[in-house]
């Protein structure tokens, strides 16, 4: 038997050309002569006629519920009626006990759009497509992306900077979304775009940009950094509206961002820093410019390459991305940035330091010089500690140093490996506790002078040979630099000819230490002498 009625019409109409009568077709295929007639007249079936609605105990009162709607439409927005309220003017005005609220609430679900279609105040959602000119117009937007940073789960956040025109995208991770974070990702974008959209970028109203929404309008209040930058770059920015209608506004970024996220952070990306990441997301980036979107005839490195003549040149001179403190440092030798604190070199306690805080670092100036740099924490509340800052205080108070917190997280960090604590017990057994930890913290401000490889290797041959002192350190890490600065293969010395001395690189002596050893003295074989004039002459 035919599966559909199409198939059973076919298969009347076959069997009708092979010579086949009605009353031989009506007997093969169990149909009347009606279904054989309709099937010899048309190949397609006639739609299945529609029932007509069945009737409810709701249709009496379907006119009075269409009045309050109506009524609405010209009532203020906060005093409209609910469907709870309909409701309860049914029961009470017509007595309309026979209904319920879930048959008032599928009807009013429906008819409520439809009576404002019919009043002329419905809003069609359509999307118009839209014709971007090259090097005019662009797209800017943060999203928040999961990453797993040294071991961590933590959310960060994607900038990603988007031309219209031919859909090149330029992304950039840091720890947060502010105004750092949103003028650094500017910077890279544009560097790496190589010019400035001649046209309008869109943006949400984000706070790194916008100080406050006026009403209704396009109008903002800028935030003054925002505005000496865009004037810096030449940007001319156009602000969506609030809400789901302004991401319409701008759906060409928000859609690559979605589509970075599932095809290239899929799986969630375990990496040991940002830095790192990246470095991944520029070569993506640069793989992208192999795709297509959608039915482009052309892939978007193609179009780009039409594209970037046409964008305005970058300024000469760069702009400041970083937000400058003046702060004071306290007695524990820390400063306190944007709810988290940072360690700088113990001389400046009580004194007041310029920190520049960038997107992903901190870097502290004494003046003009450096002094500190530390990765910017993403947490609030937390601190950020470096050993090397507390060594000149660790001197004084040797007993100290166990329980630092600057010595723990310098073990997270790997600073302090276990060959340092191998050499610190040793010591601590020879010398005692006291002057077995500051023999540790003379060989840790050797790591001021020497690459923190060389000092493990010389801690490790130290200990080898069982010698506890930071000289000896000092000396076991200079061999190893000088393996490492020591040509590949040096020319042998030929026979009978004298072996000199190679002195020390300059590179090399700059980072040694002064030597506070005694000059060598001959006072002791004067004995000899006396000897000698004791003897008696032959």
């Amino acid at each position: 038997m035919p599966k559909s009625k199409v198939d059973l019409y076919a298969a009347i109409r076959r069997d009708a050309k092979a010579g086949l009568s009605s009353r031989a077709l009506q007997r093969k295929y169990g149909v009347g002569f009606l279904t054989v007639q309709k099937a010899l007249t048309s190949a397609w079936p006639e739609p299945r006629k529609k029932l007509p609605p069945r009737p409810t105990r709701l249709d009496p009162y379907k006119p009075l519920i269409d009045e309050m709607l109506r009524a609405d439409l010209d009532a203020p927005r906060k005093q409209r009626h609910t469907v709870k309220r309909i409701f309860e003017r049914l029961l009470d005005e017509h007595g309309a006990d026979e209904i319920s609220y879930q048959m008032v609430r599928g009807y009013v679900a429906d008819r409520r759009e439809e009576i404002r279609v019919q009043a002329g105040r419905g809003v069609m959602e359509a999307f118009v497509p839209q014709t971007h000119k090259p090097g005019a117009e662009a797209e800017v937007d943060f999203g928040d992306v999961t990453v797993r940073l040294a071991g961590e789960l933590v959310t960060c956040y994607l900038f990603a900077f988007r031309l219209s025109y031919s859909g090149k995208a330029v992304h950039r991770i840091f720890a947060s979304a502010g105004q750092e974070a949103f003028f650094e990702g500017h910077v890279h974008a544009l560097n790496t775009l190589g010019g400035v959209p001649t046209g309008k970028v869109r943006y949400d109203n984000l706070r790194a940009a916008v100080a406050q929404v006026l009403g209704f309008s396009r109008h903002r209040v800028e935030a003054e950094r925002w505005t000496a930058f865009r004037s810096h770059y030449g940007l001319e920015a156009l602000y969506c509206q609030p809400g789901i209608r302004g991401a319409h506004e701008k759906g060409g970024v928000e859609g690559q961002i979605g589509w970075f996220r599932r095809n290239h952070l899929v799986p969630v990306p375990e990496v040991a820093t940002l830095a790192e990441l990246n470095a991944l997301i520029d070569r993506w980036d640069q793989e992208n410019e192999n795709r297509r979107i959608r039915s482009r005839p052309r892939t978007i490195g193609e179009c780009f390459a039409a594209e970037q003549p046409l964008l305005a040149p970058l300024p000469q001179e760069p702009f400041e991305t970083g937000r400058l403190f003046t702060l004071r440092v306290d007695r524990y030798s820390q400063i306190s940035v944007r709810t988290n604190r940072y360690s700088v070199p113990v001389r400046l306690i009580g004194r007041n330091v310029r920190a520049m805080l960038h997107a992903s670092e901190l870097v502290v100036y004494d003046g003009r010089e450096e002094v500190a740099r530390h990765e910017r924490l993403i947490a609030k509340g937390g601190t950020r500690l470096e050993l090397d800052h507390y060594l000149e205080a660790l001197v004084r108070k040797p007993g100290a140093l166990p329980g630092a917190t600057a010595l723990d997280q310098a073990r997270s960090a790997g600073r302090f490996t276990p060959v340092h604590d191998a050499w610190w017990d040793a010591a601590v057994k020879a010398h005692g506790d006291r002057d077995g930890t500051r023999a540790l913290i003379e060989v840790l401000l050797l790591g001021r002078h020497l690459p923190h490889e060389h000092l493990v290797t010389g801690l490790a041959a130290a200990l080898k040979t069982g010698a506890l002192t930071a000289d000896a350190v000092a000396l076991e890490a200079r061999k190893a630099a000088d393996a490492d600065t020591a040509p590949a293969e040096a020319p042998e010395p030929s026979a009978g000819s004298r072996t000199s001395i190679a002195p020390l690189p300059a590179a090399v002596r700059a980072r040694l230490p002064p030597d506070k050893r005694p000059l060598p003295s001959v006072a002791h074989y004067d004995q000899l002498l006396r000897l000698r004039r004791d003897r008696p002459t032959p």
